[in-house]
């Protein structure tokens, strides 16, 4: 599922996934799981409130690599 991520249209960070579940964009919500709780746990809240589908991914680093960037991301969202 992480491949996914390359290809197609994407939000990484905490503000512009947190916009994109506001604006009902989201459909799927990538949390690393070594992220800081205090980054994910607002967003894992509001997918849950949404019903936006979470996959958790093991670390930043990956998934900032499955969202084709440099550095590491604790949440990314793929968007409509």
């Amino acid at each position: 599922m992480l491949t996914e991520l390359k290809t197609a249209k994407k939000v990484t960070g905490a503000k512009q996934v947190t916009r994109a579940l506001k604006n009902g964009a989201a459909r799927r919500v990538f949390l690393a799981q070594d992220a800081d709780p205090r980054v994910t746990e607002p967003i894992q809240m509001l997918c849950q409130e949404q019903g936006v589908e979470i996959q958790s991914v093991d670390t930043m680093t990956a998934l900032g690599a499955a969202c084709g960037i440099a550095v590491g991301s604790a949440v990314a969202a793929l968007i409509d």
